[in-house]
């Protein structure tokens, strides 16, 4: 199924939807010509146009290589840092405007974010109308197939409007392309609701999930969508709503909504839900269904991966910009015998895959080995947790390494899906719906929750000392846990909010605006100006 979705998933161009036309003739004879009443005559058909938001979609939820949800939710956070290093990575000054909490609303890559996601939407839009019309009996398809797949179009609806609302709050609500012309703002209490309708509406008539649902919206994905939506209701919608974070986080936990490999259940290898087979993991419940072989391939090198000779260090074809790099205060939050630390992260000296030969610099370390310490600034060898935005080097912070793409002779070579929603993250919705339910304190239930999933992180030896009790799984505590779990994973600044503390905390180079303001993105400013009904988020001056 995962081959199928990939292939049936690519984007048709122009000159293969239009045919061929005469370069020279005016009188030009039109040999074909696609469009909504002749194109969906099949499922495979069918399928392409409820797929083609997906193959837009990663382009602003994956990280991999746009301006989008990804990068505005993991650079504007703690974890997670893009700093100038040497004569490279400055770009205008806008990962360290993000690092400060000092955007406007002119920057071009929140205009960029707005641009993608929206279109997406679009796309959702766009999918819709065409399939509404659609007879499916005659494509070969029953009417509960035809209910079931407009279900799954209006679940991603809703998603894309779930991560619009997390960036700036109060929106318009649009379901049909191009109608209003100057859609009006409507609050995010209303947005909140739209989602929820949505969802409510739609998640019962989905198909179970199941390897034949990898890389579509199953019924589990959909309840792990109202699990997020509720746990951050007190912020997005101005009411807490813990119950029902809590009923929809049940559902996924008790197969509910379907499952892969017979149940749902935590995968006990900590790479397991990313590594280049992880489509078969049993945790991974919503994911992007890339393929190399398929030619759909999830290239997270970009942001993560350091210049030229890194690819010799794990045997691959891909290289890097030499961006991303961990906080050294994130860094600092593992100990040292998590197993964590030790397998998601490069650091340290790098050498050539399978030999002691040691990886050579080529920027400000040149002809020197590589060695990547936990420091951000100049001459920064054996130094740790000093420096700012703009004294990165080459080998400045730790590096990304969660995903695993295997060697390039492997035989799944870069078959990477990218994870949206796993069971480890329904854990910890409940867990922390618990606690708040509980003033803050952590029941047994949520102790067992959280320890379910930290446990695979630590030898049997260290265990006994290192799992969470009652009094020690405090609301701080699960929100440092909840940073170790998902780092890399786009969920910090959300998580962040949810506990007060994006804007009223210090980290690394970064000091609290105490501004509740920036919670929002600021509306870009093209888009105020091109729509007069557009309402500027608070704070923010046009």
């Amino acid at each position: 199924m995962k081959k199928y979705i990939n292939k049936i998933a690519a984007i048709l161009t122009p000159a293969a939807l239009m045919g061929t036309v005469a370069c020279m003739d005016l009188d030009e004879t039109i040999y074909s010509e696609l469009s909504k009443d002749n194109f969906y005559n099949n499922k495979v058909e069918i399928m392409q146009g409820v797929l083609r938001p997906f193959t837009h979609m990663q382009a602003w939820l994956a990280p991999t290589g746009q301006s989008g949800h990804y990068y505005h939710s993991e650079l504007a956070a703690d974890q997670l840092a893009w700093p100038q290093k040497g004569r490279h990575g400055y770009d205008g000054g806008d990962h360290i405007r993000l690092h400060y909490h000092e955007w406007t609303q002119r920057e071009n890559r929140l205009r960029d974010a707005w641009s993608l996601m929206w279109a997406g939407l679009g796309y959702v839009n766009s999918a819709l109308e065409d399939l509404e019309g659609v007879d499916f009996v005659a494509a070969g398809l029953s009417e509960d197939d035809k209910k079931s797949i407009l279900a799954e179009v209006r679940v991603m609806r809703a998603y894309h409007y779930m991560k619009i609302m997390d960036m700036w709050g109060n929106v318009p609500i649009v379901t049909t392309v191009g109608t209003p012309t100057n859609p009006e703002t409507r609050s995010r209490e209303e947005v909140f609701a739209f989602v929820e309708k949505e969802l409510l509406d739609n998640v019962e008539l989905l198909e179970p999930l199941s390897q034949d649902l990898v890389g579509r919206v199953s019924k589990a994905a959909g309840y792990s969508m109202l699990s997020e939506l509720y746990l951050n209701a007190e912020k997005w919608a101005g009411q807490a709503m813990w119950d029902k974070c809590i009923e929809y986080s049940n559902k996924v936990i008790d197969g509910e909504g379907g499952s892969l490999n017979g149940s749902m259940r935590l995968d006990p290898d900590i790479l397991g839900p990313f590594n280049n087979t992880n489509h078969l993991s049993p945790e991974n419940i919503f994911q992007f269904a890339f393929s190399r072989q398929g030619g759909f391939t999830f290239s997270w090198g970009g942001f993560f991966f350091g210049y030229g000779n890194m690819s010799e260090a794990l045997n691959v074809t891909y290289g890097g910009w030499n961006a991303f790099v961990v906080i050294p205060s994130a860094f600092d939050a593992f100990e040292e015998n998590d197993l964590r630390k030790q397998d998601w992260f490069l650091f340290g000296p790098q050498y050539k895959y399978g030999t002691n030969e040691p990886i050579i610099a080529t920027e400000e370390y040149d002809g020197q080995p590589l060695v990547y310490v936990n420091s951000i600034r100049r001459n920064s060898e054996g130094a740790t947790g000093e420096g700012s935005m703009t004294e990165g080097e080459e080998n400045s912070g730790a590096r990304f390494h969660k995903y695993r793409s295997g060697t390039k002779e492997d035989e799944n070579y870069q078959e990477n899906d990218y994870i949206i929603y796993r069971l480890t993250e329904i854990y910890f919705n409940k867990a922390e719906a618990l606690m708040r339910k509980n003033g803050g304190a952590a029941t047994q239930e949520a102790v067992d929750l959280i320890n379910a999933s930290r446990e695979r992180a630590f030898s049997d030896a260290d265990w006994p000392s290192e799992m969470y009790t009652t009094a020690t799984l405090t609301m701080d505590e699960l929100l440092a846990e909840r940073g170790r779990e998902f780092i890399f994973e786009g969920k910090r600044r959300t998580d962040l909010i949810r506990f007060g503390k994006f804007t009223t905390t210090s980290w690394w180079d970064h000091e609290p605006s105490n501004d509740v303001n920036m919670e929002l993105f600021p509306i870009p400013y093209v888009q105020t100006a091109l729509n007069p009904n557009l309402d500027q988020n608070p704070g923010y001056i046009e």
